[in-house]
């Protein structure tokens, strides 16, 4: 996970990417004793089950969270890859990703052409609005 900070706990590891990161909340909305923004690591993965955690994680529309169970492993990218946009035009891709030299599984992407961060929806264009 280069570049990325680490969380460990036992059965899971939890990798955070700032750089990417914009904030859609899934974490925090879908384990708030695991993601608690207000907290400070603000990321505590032994809080849940491993595999809950990467079930959260898995939501993440940016590919900012990741993680590696103790057993099974890190996230799998989806085969085949898939990309859907929404209401607001953001492009969501999720698959086997390399975006710039960047790999990930999952990836959101500027359908408008006003991030300053292109090809990455940083939510200042008319697409970065909220699903």
């Amino acid at each position: 996970m280069g570049g990325v900070r680490e969380y460990p706990a036992d059965g899971v590891t939890v990798g955070f990417d700032a750089t990417v990161c914009r904030h859609a909340a899934e974490c925090v909305r879908g384990l708030p004793e695991v993601f608690d923004t207000g907290r400070r690591p603000w990321v505590h993965p032994g809080a849940a089950a491993p595999e809950l955690v990467a079930e959260v994680i898995r939501r993440c529309p940016t590919g900012a969270l990741s993680y590696r169970l103790t057993v099974g492993g890190a996230e799998q990218p989806e085969r085949p890859t898939t990309v859907r946009r929404t209401a607001d035009g953001r492009l969501l891709v999720r698959g086997e990703l390399s975006i710039e030299g960047r790999q990930s599984s999952r990836a959101m992407l500027c359908g408008c052409g006003s991030s300053a961060e292109q090809p990455y929806c940083d939510r200042s264009g008319v697409c970065g609005g909220h699903e």
